[in-house]
């Protein structure tokens, strides 16, 4: 693994939960809820994205942390309501309980509001710090906003939902759901890299398309483990889309038809990378995505 990627996700994983740290004992509880989830991490794919793209534009990764954490406060906030028994009713994340299977369903879903606020917090915050000029910081918040709400993640969500016991969804209907429910956050954790990275059109442009792509390898690879992982990596059942009945990329075109396509479309997401002279990291990070098996 390159040395970029180790050093930024240690930075992330040191800083991300500071916020957590000051409350009330009179609300202590939804920050107990908020922090479970976010400490129930994962691969941390979207902040460490936000730096890559910050470093390969020359900026400053420590400036571009409030922002990282950001976009993983929105991805977690939008974990905890996805296995609410309203939305996809799952009992684990992660190889834990779901949040509403230890704090409740009404704290659940006050985690999840509390995530997404702070996140736009995060980043106005460190903008009064003096961390960053106020360009930056509006820009970064349209782009999350965008790209994390009703036109973006929100809205393929909502796609999902419509979709959910319909086992004749064909391969354009899940690229547009997972370009908005998958891709749209990705996106935005990328171009945010570059805008406190300071980059140019060319570069953000670069950057969404990179993002385009890998999101939507991701989520294939994502139907792929959901087939031929174990419980034990994936920390969460599988299977679970063929018990649904769902129509996925696998059902649709098979194991390996889909490995061709996540392996397309990761050539296809590094070619974008040659905008950026510094890109040896953000290429070895797309092709980890690629090859992962959890």
């Amino acid at each position: 693994m390159h040395s970029k990627i180790t050093e930024f996700s240690e930075l992330i994983n040191k800083d991300l939960f500071e916020y957590f740290d000051t409350y009330l004992e009179e609300y202590k509880v939804i920050f107990d809820s908020m922090r479970y989830s976010v400490e129930n991490g994962g691969k941390r794919v979207r902040p460490l994205l936000t730096l890559l793209f910050c470093d390969a534009c020359g900026g400053d990764v420590k400036k571009a942390l409030p922002v990282a954490e950001a976009v993983e406060y929105i991805h977690t906030y939008s974990l905890i309501h996805d296995d609410l028994p309203c939305m996809d009713n799952d009992d684990f994340r992660r190889g834990k309980p779901s949040n509403h299977k230890v704090y409740g369903e009404a704290f659940a879903l006050l985690a999840g509001d509390g995530l997404l606020t702070a996140a736009f917090e995060r980043i106005t915050d460190l903008h009064k710090a003096g961390l960053y000029s106020a360009d930056v910081a509006v820009n970064a918040i349209y782009t999350l906003s965008h790209l994390a709400g009703s036109r973006g993640m929100i809205g393929g969500q909502v796609i999902d939902l419509i979709n959910e016991d319909n086992a004749d969804a064909d391969i354009d209907s899940l690229m547009l759901m997972d370009n908005l429910k998958t891709g749209a956050l990705i996106e935005a954790a990328c171009v945010m890299g570059c805008i406190v990275g300071e980059a140019d059109e060319a570069k953000k442009n670069a950057a969404a398309e990179f993002a385009k792509k890998i999101g939507l390898a991701f989520q294939i690879k994502d139907d792929i483990l959901d087939v031929t992982g174990t419980l034990e990596k994936l920390g969460k059942m599988v299977g679970s889309d063929e018990q649904n009945g769902k129509s996925t990329y696998v059902t649709l075109l098979g194991v390996d038809k889909c490995q061709e396509l996540v392996d397309k479309l990761t050539e296809e997401a590094m070619s974008a990378l040659e905008a950026f002279d510094d890109n040896e990291a953000l290429k070895e990070y797309a092709e980890y995505l690629s090859k992962r098996d959890y």
